[in-house]
């Protein structure tokens, strides 16, 4: 397939806080949008742009080349594309599907599966880089799924992201992601314990993250939430539940594997505590809650 802006039709299905600012890139670079989401007042500036509404994501899928999908759970993503009636019921031949919610490895292999027997191809494509990264298109794209439909999606990957790789076949991606959800989790843990640590030795924390946050301990999640963390600013990039989510599903494919995450698993407990509390809709940073 030669993707370009005159002959390729673009679904977009799921427009919250980061399927709508990928697909407004997409619009913005020309690209004619087929577009759903269950609350259809958050396509009101795709449609303003001359996106075309359709009522389910099986009518997207017909109407679509290129399929892109951001909803929220696997259980969401089972129903877009195997329900009857679906994506995969109604896609044309020779379509490329593309799944960028963060979902089981396992639940993308049987996608690409099944769209295979139907002569179409499924990538597997979730991101990282939350709501900053999908406005301004500095997105990390993990992708799993043959080579020909990666090349041929690649140019829309390069609209949305900047580090766009084939890290394997179907499930690579969703593997990929976990790895980095993992590595958050752990991340998100040590910043609100050292935080934690500064206030209760009287220190500034403010002053303490303007030493550490140059040093070894240095990282993007330290000096983006660190400052969150410490003002009680706990508006979301990314929900907490949504995270609940991804650890969830880490955990899960870990224990299949047979490894042994114990840091995982307390951060995931600490996030099930905050969400317990009421905080199920803020972001990542109301981690620092459970420490007071």
């Amino acid at each position: 397939m030669n993707v370009n802006q005159n002959n390729t039709k673009v679904g977009f299905i799921g427009l919250g806080i980061m399927g709508r600012s990928m697909a407004g890139r997409l619009q913005r670079e020309g690209y004619k949008l087929h577009v759903y989401n269950r609350t259809k007042s958050k396509a009101e500036e795709l449609l303003a742009g001359e996106a075309q509404w359709h009522d389910s994501p099986g009518e997207v899928a017909a109407n679509a080349d290129v399929i892109f999908a951001m909803v929220g759970y696997p259980s969401d993503v089972e129903e877009i594309f195997l329900g009857s009636g679906a994506i995969l019921d109604k896609a044309r031949e020779g379509a490329i599907l593309v799944d960028m919610t963060t979902s089981e490895p396992s639940l993308a292999v049987k996608i690409a599966e099944a769209a295979k027997a139907r002569g179409m191809h499924a990538l597997d494509a979730p991101v990282s880089g939350g709501e900053g990264g999908a406005i301004n298109g500095t997105l990390s794209i993990m992708v799993g799924g043959e080579q020909a439909p990666f090349d041929a999606v690649k140019p829309l990957f390069e609209i949305m992201g900047e580090n766009i790789r084939l890290q394997g076949g179907p499930g690579a991606g969703q593997h990929t992601k976990m790895c980095n959800q993992i590595v958050i989790a752990g991340n998100m843990l040590a910043t609100a314990e050292g935080l934690t640590y500064a206030r209760k030795s009287g220190l500034d924390p403010k002053q303490v993250l303007k030493s550490i946050g140059t040093g070894a301990a240095s990282s993007f999640l330290l000096n983006a939430f660190g400052p969150k963390m410490i003002d009680g600013d706990f508006t979301p990039n990314f929900f907490v539940h949504h995270f609940i989510k991804d650890m969830t599903i880490a955990i899960k494919e870990a224990d299949a594997m047979g490894a042994d995450l114990p840091g995982l698993r307390i951060a995931k407990s600490l996030y099930d505590k905050i969400a317990a509390e009421g905080g199920r809709e803020e972001g990542t940073q109301a981690l620092i809650k459970a420490y007071k």
